[in-house]
């Protein structure tokens, strides 16, 4: 397996190769800022952890820790911890791992699906238009963004906004699906946080985020409610919850298309001005 995969599909980056108990191993590619991209271990590190759960257990939450940034030169080193297999939850933890240490931990608690009440008091904010009503601006040739500008929903909420999709088509499949979701929910976080920052202006102005912020995510959870198919369009609405310490904390839904409330997403962002 190499890690010289410039334009490495999604399929590419899912398909961990055994190495070992409980031990995988992918790749990834090189992003536009050098290094990797945090979605990306997220979802790799979900997939490895699917791999030693039973059928019928599906995802329904995750909790990570980004310790380092990766190198996209070297292979990944995924390795799973058996923590606990119950009736109805299963729950693992995992270690991704590279030269010089562990660059990511994550728990993520796997559910078998119960036939009960169904209630979603989220919706869609009112504004936001259908999805040939904003251009096109993805970073990446593994999904499709289009971003939302303009006022929409609480005028005092500072907000990111996009309808996303992965570039091709994701298997029908719980674990992949979720683990799409988790790839594409790592984008917009810091914008969200930088959209409520005092010296976002200096972006505005001359469009050059690195001359202004150093920024990394520092954590990162998502609670999976409902089934979404993640090569559709669908809805990521990431809002501020303010800032201190150079910590930014933003949360937010994520919708189907047809207002499904499909997952909640909250990541911790650390943001620091250039001196």
């Amino acid at each position: 397996m190499t890690a010289d995969l410039e334009l490495a599909t999604f399929a590419q980056m899912m398909a961990l190769e055994p190495h070992g108990p409980d031990t995988f191993v992918g790749v990834g590619p090189r992003y536009p800022w050098g290094g990797l991209y945090g979605g990306q271990i997220v979802a790799q590190s979900l997939r490895a952890a699917g791999l030693t759960v039973d059928a019928g257990h599906l995802p329904h939450s995750l909790h990570a820790y980004f310790i380092r940034p990766g190198d996209h030169t070297e292979p990944i080193r995924f390795e799973v911890d058996r923590i606990r297999n119950g009736r109805s939850f299963t729950t693992r933890r995992v270690v991704a791992r590279q030269s010089i240490g562990a660059i990511l931990n994550l728990a993520a608690s796997f559910h078998v699906p119960e036939d009960a009440v169904d209630v979603q008091p989220m919706a869609i904010p009112p504004g936001v238009g259908p999805v040939d009503s904003y251009l096109s601006n993805s970073w990446s040739h593994v999904f499709e963004r289009r971003h939302i500008d303009g006022d929409v929903g609480d005028p005092n909420r500072a907000a990111a906004r996009a309808w996303m999709r992965m570039t091709e088509p994701v298997p029908d499949d719980p674990l992949t699906q979720a683990c799409a979701l988790a790839y594409l929910s790592d984008d917009l976080p810091t914008e969200a946080v930088v959209a409520d920052h005092p010296q976002r202006t200096s972006v505005a102005s001359d469009g050059d985020f690195d001359r202004t912020f150093m920024s990394a995510s520092l954590d990162h959870a998502i609670w999976f409610h409902r089934p979404l198919d993640a090569g559709a369009w669908h809805l990521h609405d990431l809002g501020s919850r303010g800032l201190t310490g150079s910590r930014g904390l933003a949360t937010g839904e994520v919708f189907g298309a047809d207002g499904t409330h499909a997952a909640t997403v909250t990541q911790e962002v650390l943001l620091r001005v250039r001196r």
